[in-house]
């Protein structure tokens, strides 16, 4: 099992998972050209993929998704609302609705969705499994819950979102009315949340761990590191990022 990033922030999401020939793409925020684009970096192809997950119906996260699917005919996996709330989205050929709470298969790899607060209209994170490992997805949540902890718990790999320093964000250029969004219980996790919600977690099986969908204006690579580095009395560096140009390149999961 690995696992790669195309990119991660607000001007765009995507993420592969590969179990053996199965290969999900988990979000679609950029358009066709670069994801292609960004795929190649991987030595993947579009014809590659075997399908596409959506977390919710945010432009950074859905933006390319729907073009991209039709043009490489590819089955898209995504909530009942996420569906209703986007337009464009109901006119996939291929649709698979479903149920956030419940585990599917997709040749190679079992999918579990998990409902997280975020102001979306039914917003899901993911965990994937190859049966042996499993890796942990969490972006675009304003706080952890219990249902979060025992599903991230025990990962071999964990994907966590560090989006904000609270006092970047609170000293920064943000109007009054986005910085509340940013901070509130269904915005994003600070450095400090993402480190509390970590230490919750059995991470005596973790091999990688990456910090993603950092702010480029409110947050550092070196803070999101310290915050995490602390919980696991690591050396920073240890800790992965994943930027909004490069993402991160193939993590293996042995």
């Amino acid at each position: 099992m690995r696992f790669a990033s195309l990119g991660s922030g607000s001007r765009g999401n995507a993420l592969v998972v590969e179990v053996k020939q199965t290969r999900l793409l988990l979000d679609c925020g950029f358009g066709i050209r670069e994801t292609v684009a960004r795929l190649s970096r991987l030595d993947l192809q579009p014809e590659d993929l075997t399908g596409l997950l959506i977390t919710h119906e945010h432009t950074d996260h859905i933006g390319g998704a729907v073009r991209f699917a039709r043009r490489y005919e590819l089955p898209v996996w995504l909530t009942h609302g996420t569906f209703t709330n986007h337009t464009l989205a109901q006119t996939l050929p291929d649709i698979r609705l479903i149920d956030g709470h419940s585990a599917f298969q997709v040749e190679e790899i079992e999918v579990q969705p998990f409902p997280v607060p975020h102001d979306a209209r039914e917003p899901v994170q993911y965990a994937f499994s190859s049966g042996s490992k499993r890796l942990g997805v969490l972006t675009d949540t304003g706080g952890s819950t219990p249902h979060i902890e025992a599903i991230l718990s025990g990962c071999d790999a964990l994907v966590l979102e560090c989006n904000h320093d609270t006092d970047m964000l609170r000293e920064g250029l943000y109007p009054p009315m986005l910085k509340q969004r940013v901070a509130g219980r269904f915005g994003h996790l600070d450095n400090g949340m993402a480190a509390r919600l970590l230490a919750s977690l059995d991470s005596s099986k973790l091999q990688h761990l990456i910090a993603a969908h950092l702010s480029e204006k409110n947050n550092t690579p070196e803070l999101a590191r310290a915050a995490l580095s602390g919980v696991l009395n690591c050396e920073p560096e240890w800790i992965g990022v994943a930027d909004q140009l490069d993402g991160f390149g193939w993590r293996q999961i042995l």
